[in-house]
Formats: structure tokens, sequence, C-alpha cells
């Protein structure tokens, strides 16, 4: 015996050996690759220097940390994290939205076309000085304009190359990368709400100015936004341009090189255009919304439609930048491209997406991640996903392999993809022996690869230059794929990595939307007035009903016969009034997404009619890891909303009523008596389908829980048929017959019975069941049988009686202790009870996942509060008359 403890023991320290032997071979062999490796060729950017490379702070490194916004001295006492996702001008912008400054508009009064040609001359803004003057320039005016030209193909998150702001006098064109540095002195300037900032389509462009100079766009006015308002054909600023000012505007242009300088004259007037042209096309526009008043307003009223493009405009700023921030880094480029293969949508068969193949992708992606941060390159230039495919399904061997496949994969992709103008890129012509590496390592730690590669490359004798977006990435670098590539190092991790991937592509085929969800289609008040965005079938509602016509195409479009009973601003919100993006709120993921509620629906489906009828602010887009992350955060919580309530999230026991004795209270102690819900259902599942087929002492250990039920006594078969349903809601009836396809042989009536009638029975044809919980004030009643003669009551017991009727919850579920909940709150509270109640669920959902895309004029303080129209779809009254009538 101890011979072989002590041969056991050897053996265990010779695997132990040859581990720890492996591993400090794999180590041994990265470093000395990475520290004696004599490199064909050093990197590209010791030889080409880039615009960027001058920046001295740069606010949008290429780092994995999240953006720090401008941090005003009124918000000192706040953290970085929570000041990230707090705008610093918010106040100011939501006066704005109240109460419209159009002001500006006296400025443009007796503006006209002629006075407005533009010639041939500019201010070209190079120095520090030529910038304070505008700055002085601008604090006078009342009104200007502005656009931007950005550059993004060598760049990893783009930067913007020039601005262009417009007087009434003058035009200036700012150099900002010579001024990049000294871009801040515009800040005070932009973020001055007595100044109306002129812009055209600035749902980018605001964003652009936070990611680079912490510059905050306060008192906007979109033409853009007034295109949609005023339902023209189109919205681009070309069209603006032809139809206003009858200029051509080559917006080719738009793609060319901005960094370069000098720029072209064509370049340079283009530029000029653009913004100077600006003004005449808003006071056009402007007087065209004056003059939108409907018959029946008042003159009061004729500035309805300048002021809600002035509140569209200024929600616009209320949009705040953010990197994207991935899990694992390049994992969602990886993800996108294996989708495509398996759903051959690439030039190689589904069949050889095999395990090896996805490993190489994910590592490519990874690897054109890091290689585009480090080099300040987008991801297109360093590598294209045609390549990343190609080397991946071929598998080259030498270096001259991986350029010849590259090429090839470049030359055969489709003509509308931007592919490297040099193929292979520099990146991947300075670092083959890398790449070649890679797709050769058989070591399973990437975190350890890609630290120590980055380590080499930006060390002190690093190969690659130190830029202010590459230099964070030494101190700050954390790929996020160490809890991945080191579990599981017994042989199992690859195919527990097939099999999660497998089951997550399972989840996201099955619950993912198959349509897009938001179709931004237009509902108008008589009025002009938009009220908000809606989809298609609620729009068809009204027209097929004759209250609407239909008056746009693209987007549909329609214009409401009556008058509405409200109107967005009358809530103090934008929300309903802002378009929606089909993707998700917290990362943006936009192959797939599946709706979620932020209010549980345990609780929500027990709200007052007019605080929960088809509001969409509190049900959202998410992709399948937010809605894991927010999920988890939500069950939590309901455990903490349990706790405090004092209302168990699940039903603890039942008993038949036969077990009440004559006072309402059970014959023998709770512990003797009693089983849970889920516990008897069980039971009686696996005795009703196995029962004679089981060994007898686990059939008697089932009995017994379902004599548990009855209190004790011999049951029969109908008892067990019986007990099987209890706490089944009318759903789970016909959802249990349909699915399991069981007969119930020995209860007079099918489970399909009308279950409208079984739950308007009276409390005094109904047996009583008792349900032992923790501590719960009231009662909740759930039909719990089949027929008439047995269905019966399931009480929830402590504290008062207080019988809810025509119960369909389930006992499985929350349902109960939602219900019993929102009775708590309504009861103690009153609807601000509700409110407050959901406004702390918004409040976990936003700690939970920091979305970054939620849409705007999403608030956590959103009220929800609605009243219902005469030919509103949810009025109750119209409610009850379609029910008498379909009846």
């Amino acid at each position: 015996m101890a011979a072989e403890r002590e041969n056991l023991g050897v053996t265990a320290l010779a695997i132990a050996a040859t581990f720890l032997f492996a591993v400090v071979i794999s180590i041994r062999f990265l470093k000395e690759y990475f520290t004696n490796s004599k490199r064909k060729k050093s990197c590209y950017l010791n030889a080409e220097l880039k615009p960027q490379h001058a920046f001295k702070r740069v606010l949008a490194d290429n780092s994995y940390s999240p953006f720090k916004h401008l941090k005003l001295h009124s918000a000192d006492s706040l953290t970085d994290e929570e000041y990230s996702n707090l705008h610093p001008y918010k106040g100011e912008i939501s006066k704005l939205m109240k109460n419209p400054n159009v002001g500006f508009l006296e400025c443009l009064d007796g503006c006209e076309k002629g006075s407005l040609e533009m010639g041939s001359s500019y201010m070209w803004v190079e120095t520090e000085a030529q910038l304070r003057e505008l700055v002085e320039v601008l604090s006078n005016e009342k009104v200007f304009a502005v656009d931007t030209e950005q550059h993004s193909y060598r760049s990893f998150l783009g930067f913007t190359a020039l601005v262009q702001i417009s007087t009434l006098s003058a035009d200036y064109l700012v150099d900002t990368i010579i001024l990049h540095d000294a871009m801040g002195l515009l800040r005070p300037v932009f973020a001055n709400p007595g100044i109306c900032k002129v812009f055209h389509g600035a749902d980018n462009d605001v964003l652009w100015l936070q990611r680079d100079f912490h510059i905050y766009v306060v008192n906007l006015f979109d033409t853009g936004k007034v295109c949609d308002i005023l339902s023209k054909p189109q919205r681009s600023l070309a069209y603006l341009l032809e139809t206003y000012c009858s200029v051509s505007a080559n917006k080719l242009l738009q793609r060319e090189d901005w960094r370069q300088r000098p720029l072209s004259e064509e370049m340079i007037q283009y530029a000029q255009a653009d913004a100077h042209y600006l003004l005449y096309i808003a006071y056009c526009l402007s007087l065209e919304l004056k003059q939108q008043k409907d018959e029946n307003s008042s003159p009061g009223e004729k500035f309805n439609f300048l002021h809600e493009a002035c509140r569209r405009s200024n929600a616009t700023c209320l949009q705040l930048f953010g990197k994207d921030v991935e899990a694992f880094p390049g994992e969602l480029a990886a993800l996108s491209v294996i989708s495509r293969c398996l759903n051959d949508q690439e030039n190689i068969s589904s069949s050889l997406c095999d395990a090896k193949f996805q490993e190489l992708v994910r590592r490519l992606c990874l690897w054109r991640d890091v290689m585009a941060r480090l080099h300040d390159e987008s991801l297109r230039f360093v590598l294209s996903e045609s390549a990343v495919i190609a080397l991946a399904a071929k598998v080259p061997i030498t270096e001259t392999d991986i350029c010849s496949i590259i090429s090839e994969a470049d030359l055969n992709a489709e003509s509308t993809s931007r592919v490297p103008i040099q193929s292979p890129s520099p990146v991947v012509s300075s670092h083959l022996e890398d790449l070649l590496c890679l797709l050769k390592a058989n070591t399973t730690n990437l975190d350890s690869f890609f630290q120590l590669f980055i380590q080499q490359h930006l060390g002190p004798a690093g190969s690659c230059p130190l830029s202010a977006y590459n230099y964070t990435l030494l101190s700050k670098t954390n790929l996020g794929v160490s809890n991945k590539s080191t579990s599981n190092r017994n042989g199992f991790r690859a195919s527990k990595q097939v099999a999660k991937k497998f089951s997550r592509d399972l989840f996201v085929q099955k619950f993912s939307c198959k349509s897009p969800v938001y179709h931004n289609c237009k509902i108008y008040a008589n009025d002009g007035r938009l009220l908000c965005y809606c989809d298609r079938r609620k729009l068809e509602w009204y027209v097929n009903r004759n209250l609407a016509k239909l008056v746009e195409d693209d987007p549909l479009s329609i214009v409401l016969l009556f008058e509405p009973k409200g109107r967005p601003e009358d809530e103090d919100n934008e929300f309903y009034i802002q378009s929606k993006k089909n993707i998700c709120v917290g990362c943006g993921e936009g192959k797939h997404y599946l709706r979620y509620r932020i209010i549980p629906s345990c609780y929500r489906m027990h709200f007052p009619e007019h605080l929960k009828s088809h509001r969409s602010h509190d049900i959202v887009l998410v992709c399948v890891d937010c809605h894991e992350t927010a999920h988890a955060a939500a069950e939590k919580y309901k455990r903490q909303i349990a706790a405090e309530f004092g209302i168990p999230l699940f039903v603890g026991k039942v008993v038949e009523k036969q077990n009440i004795n004559a006072s309402g209270s059970p014959t023998v102690s709770s512990e003797e008596i009693g089983v849970s819900p889920l516990q008897l259902r069980a039971a009686t599942m696996a005795l009703l389908r196995h029962g004679p087929q089981m060994p007898p002492q686990r059939r008697d250990e089932l009995m017994q829980i379902v004599r548990a039920y009855y209190g004790g006594r011999e049951i029969s078969d109908a008892d067990l048929e019986r007990a099987l349903l209890v706490g089944m809601s009318p759903h789970e009836r016909r959802k249990f017959e349909k699915k399991r396809g069981y007969a119930f042989k020995h209860l007079t009536t099918s489970i399909n019975s009308n279950d409208v009638k079984q739950n308007d029975m009276t409390e005094t044809d109904q047996k009583q069941d008792y349900v032992d919980t923790l501590s719960v004030d009231d009662t909740a009643s759930c039909t719990a049988d089949i027929d008439d003669a047995t269905t019966s009551d399931l009480k929830i017991e402590n504290g008062g009686d207080v019988s809810l009727k025509h119960e369909k919850l389930s006992l499985l579920g929350h349902g109960p202790h939602g219900k019993q909940v929102v009775a708590y709150l309504l009861k103690e509270y009153g609807e601000n009870g509700i409110s407050d109640f959901c406004q702390r669920w918004r409040q976990v959902f936003v700690e939970a996942l920091h979305p970054r895309f939620l849409p705007g004029g999403w608030d956590v303080m959103h009220s929800g509060k609605r009243d219902f129209g005469e030919f509103s779809i949810f009025k109750p009254t119209k409610k009850a008359s379609d029910i008498d009538a379909a009846g």
C-alpha cells in the first residue's frame, strides 16, 4: 500500500515537472524571439512622419481606458467615473430645449442671397495669435456657421483636420492640425448659450469636437433637423446648396485626404462653401418654419415649428463621445467574420470554419486591433477582413506566403469596399515576422504574448516610435483575454470554448430580433408638430381607421386628423421625438440585439394602465453579452427588493384546503405540512410519467412530497394530476398540454377548459389553499385546479387577508412577488411610489451597463405618465367597448 502511494506521488511530481517545463520553454521561446530576433525591417513609422504625431496632448488616445470628458469646477465633488456619463453643460442645454433662443434670427433678417456670394477671400488661421483674434471676433457675434473635415483612414479613432467657421462678413479656415493643442481657446465661444452655432447634420460633429478638443456645442441650429421638420425630399447639404444657393458641391471631395498641406484650391473652395452658405440656408429655412402655421393656430403659436427645430437641434448637443471598449479586443470583429463565413457569405465554405479557423480569426483580429492602436492606423488600413479570412483559411508558413495571400485577397475584394492602397499594408510589411510567429505559436496565453509584444515594440529599445496616441498602452494594457486563455489548461479549454460559442450563437439565433425594431416612422400633429417616432404597425393603425393621412413615404410619416391629447414638451421629455438606432444601447453592437425591459415585467405588468401602456422609454435594445450583464444585475436587485419589503421572490409552500381548520389556520404546524410549488410539480410529473418503473424507495420519497401538500393523507391518481397543475397560469397549462402531450385520464375536465370562466368563479365556490411565505401584508389568490368541482384559490398567508381575484400568475415565477410589491407601493406612497421605483430600476441598469448609446432624451428621472386621448388605442373605455363589440 505504501509503495503504491509512493508511486502515485512520483507520478504526480513527474506530471507537474513536465507541465512546468513546457510553460518555461514557451515563455523562454517568446522572450528569446522578442529579445534576440534580428528583424529584417524596422517599423515604417521611423521613416514616415504622420501629422498627428506632432500633437503634444491627445484627449482620446488609443488605450483601452474610457474617454474622460471635460470636468468643470462645479463637478469637483464627483469622481471621474460618476462624471463620465454627465454632460458638462447639460443644465444650459436643457434650458435651451425648454425655452429656445431664437434671437439669432434678428441678425439674419434681410439676409439676401446676393450679399452672401462667396468670393475667393478667406482667412487661413494657423497661429495661436490668429486663433485668439478669431475668438474675439466670434465673441461679438450672435450667430455663426460651423463645419468640420475629418480624417479616419490613417488614424485609429480619427481626428479633425479642418474647422470651417463663417460669419455674415468673413470665412475662416482653422488648421486644426497645426493648432491642435490650442483649439481649447474656442471652448468658451462654442459653450456660450447666447451665441447660436449653425451646423448641418451635427450628430457626428458635436462628438468629434468633444473627442479632439473638449469643445461642447451649446445653442445649436441644425439645418438637417429642419429638413426633417419641413419634410424636405432630401436632407443633404448638397441638396440645400443646390436648392437655395444654386451651388453644386462635389461631395467626393469629402473623402479626400484632409491632412495634406497645402490643400488644393478645389478642396479649399469646397470647405469654404460648406460653412459660407449655411447662414443664408438657415435664414431661408427659418422663414419656411415661420410660415408653417395651422389655420387654427393662434398668433402666439407662430414660432411652434421654429421652437421645435431648436429643441431637436439642442437635443443633439446632449450626446457624449465614448470610445468603443470591448471586453476582448477584436472579438466583435472576429465574431462578425466567423458569422459571415458560417452563413456562406464569404468565399469560403462553412464546412471549413472549424475550431482552428475560428481561433486563427480571433488571433488575427486581436493582432490587427493592437497593431492599429500601436501605429494609430484604422483597422481596414492594417488588414482587411478579406485578408483575415484568407490567412486563417490557408495558414501561410512563410513571410512570402503571407504577402501573396493578403495581396490576392485584397485584389479579389469587392470594388465597393475600401482596401489598403498598398497591399500588404506597411504595418504588415514591417512586422511580417511577428505575424508569422502569431500564426505558428501554440501558446494558449495570448495575454502574455501581446503584453511582451507591446513592451518590445514600445519599450526603451522598441522598434516603433512612441506618440501621444500609443504611449499609454505601456502602462494601461489589459487585453482581457487572460481569463479566457488561461482557464481550463487540462485540455478541455478548446471544447468548452466551442460549446460556449455554440450556445451563444444558438441564443442569438433563437432570441435576437429577426428584423429592425425601430422603423422611425413619424407621427405629426395637425399643426405639423412632430409628436413621436413609431413603428409601421402603429402608423397603419391610425391610417386604416381614417384618423390620419399619409404625407411622406420615406420615411413613412402621417399627420393626425384630430387634436392629440398632449405633446412631448407637455411631458418635459424629448425622448419620443428622437429617432432611434437599431443597435445595442450598451456597446453599439448592430449585428444582433434583443429587447430588454429595464423595469422587470413581474412589476410592470401590475402598474396602473397610464404608467405602463406600451411606452418605449424603458424597453431598450441590447446584445447578448450586455443582456447577460443587465439581467444579472436585475436579479441581484430583485433580491434586495425582496429583503427591503419583506416580500419573498418565490412562493414558499402550498397546502390543500382540507388541512385548514375553522379558524383559518393549518391543522398541523407549518414544518409538518406544505411543500414548495416547484417541488410539488417536479414530484408529480415524475410520478405520473415514470412512477411504475421507479425503484420503490424513490417512489416513496416523491409520494411523501405530494402527501405534504395534501396534509399527509393517502392520494389517488386524480390527486396527482390535480397537484401537477397547482400554481400554473392558464397560459402555462395550455403550453404544458401542447408541449408535453400528457393526457389527463382521471380529471373530468381538460386543461384547455375556458380559463376565463374558471377565473370568474365566486369565492364561495372555491376551496382554499394556503401558501406559507416570509412576512407578506396582503393575500394573492391564484386559480390552481382545472374543473369547477375542484378549482381552488392559493393564498399567501401572514398579515391581512386581501383577496385578489382573477389571478393568472404562475406560482413558480416572480409574479406574486411583483404584484405584492406594486400593491404595497400604491397603498403606502401612491403613484409617486411607482415613479420612484421605476427610477431606481433605471439607475440599476445604468450602473450595471454604463450604456453609451442610449437614445437622445432618455432619462433616469423620466415620469412615464400619460393621458389617453379620445382615439387612443390604450384608452380604457375604448378597450372595454372593443371587447363588448368582439363579444
